[in-house]
């Protein structure tokens, strides 16, 4: 049934916009009459993707629409709740999937069925926790988790971002700065100098040879990273060249762990949620095992599948797997002991998430003043290169 998109007004006269299904624009404006609405403008929606080949929500519109669905549910029918989201939403890509999964739902499909006929929107590991809770009975329950879940994930990714902004501009000022003067600078200097007709000192020559150099030679060398980065970014569509440079990731001191403590601290989130929700063991895992990123960091995950289901406890697959803290391995073999598993994993979480943002915050600390000084380093030596030809001279001059 066709799709329109909608502008209206309500009772007490506020404009709502929304995306109603009807035959024809004149029954689109008889439904919007029946709910009370007075039609400003119906016009065809955009088409939609179809199944499979539509668009992702961003990380924030997921998390807002499961935070609003879970308090919607709670208190009214699930196809209300849907339409009442779909008719708020001032996004068009959102209001459009979510009154396409009204429409599904309204024609008996079940809530994680029709969240799978929209495409790429819904990740496969949400709808699996969605397909739970409907299972279970505990759908508001599971989208509550699921909503703090994703807030979570977002403010640990927005942390991350914010303590990195400002060494990443640190770096990309010092980097500037530096070019501008073995640009525009030490060129101007050298000039005077050759004017002079004397031998310079070892470290005024060294930088005129890099300033030579840049500017001779910088575009090419511009041109080559443009190259490599085009050509790396086609390597790592290989899964060979791939996998050999994720492993070299998590090798790295500082980012390797960073890396593993965030797959272990999702990973024990995720299942804690799928866990409590009623989903087995195996099921989350292998789903949680598409969702990761670095290929090693799957591999590990997906080896942690194939020995459960051989009839192996969870802490010693992850023993196995060698690329998990050993706090969440502790931590995760008392929950087994005591049988509970999901509380335990959750807590590892939450110890796990501490952890990093401390980690991040002194390595962060260090790293800034470290920019500093060596951004200060060798602004001195191109300074000092230019001041020991003109010391030298004076020195002449006087003597």
């Amino acid at each position: 049934m066709p799709a329109f998109d909608y502008s209206a007004l309500d009772l007490r006269g506020h404009t709502r916009a929304g995306t109603v299904n009807a035959a024809t624009p004149r029954d689109a404006r008889a439904l919007l009459e029946r709910r009370q609405l007075v039609p400003v403008t119906v016009e065809p929606a955009m088409q939609q993707h179809p199944a499979g080949r539509g668009g992702r929500f961003g990380p924030k519109d997921l998390a807002l629409l499961t935070r609003q669905l879970s308090t919607l549910v709670a208190s009214a029918p699930l196809e209300e709740a849907l339409r009442t989201i779909g008719s708020q939403s001032d996004r068009r890509g959102v209001r459009r999937v979510v009154m396409a999964t009204h429409t599904q739902v309204l024609e008996g499909r079940r809530l994680a069925d029709a969240m799978a006929q929209q495409g790429k929107a819904f990740p496969p590991l949400y709808r699996a926790m969605v397909s739970a809770g409907e299972r279970s009975g505990a759908l508001p329950q599971i989208l509550e988790r699921l909503a703090d879940l994703l807030e979570r994930q977002q403010q640990v990714r927005g942390k991350m971002i914010g303590t990195l902004v400002y060494p990443a501009a640190l770096s990309l000022t010092a980097v500037a700065v530096v070019i501008a003067l073995m640009t525009f600078v030490v060129p101007r200097v050298v000039e005077q100098f050759d004017s002079m007709g004397r031998e310079l000192p070892l470290l005024t020559r060294a930088v005129i040879g890099v300033s030579d150099f840049i500017n001779q030679w910088g575009w090419l060398v511009a041109t080559l990273l443009v190259v490599g980065g085009i050509v790396f970014a086609r390597l790592l569509k290989r899964e060979d060249f791939r996998l050999r440079f994720d492993g070299w990731l998590l090798r790295l001191p500082l980012l390797g762990r960073v890396l593993r403590d965030l797959h272990a601290a999702r990973m024990s989130r995720t299942l804690a949620i799928m866990l409590d929700s009623g989903l087995p063991l195996i099921e989350g895992l292998a789903i949680t095992a598409r969702t990761v990123g670095n290929r090693v960091l799957r591999a590990a995950t997906e080896t942690m599948v194939t020995a459960i289901d051989e009839g192996g406890s969870m802490s010693s697959a992850m023993k196995r797997a060698g690329v998990f803290p050993p706090t969440l391995l502790y931590m995760t073999g008392s929950g087994e002991n005591s049988g509970r598993l999901a509380p335990m994993l959750d807590r590892a979480a939450d110890y796990l998430e501490r952890e990093i943002d401390t980690f991040s915050n002194a390595t962060l600390s260090l790293l800034e003043p470290g920019i500093i000084i060596v951004l200060g380093g060798v602004v001195a030596m191109i300074v000092l290169s230019i001041l020991l030809p003109i010391l030298q001279f004076n020195s002449m001059a006087l003597g």
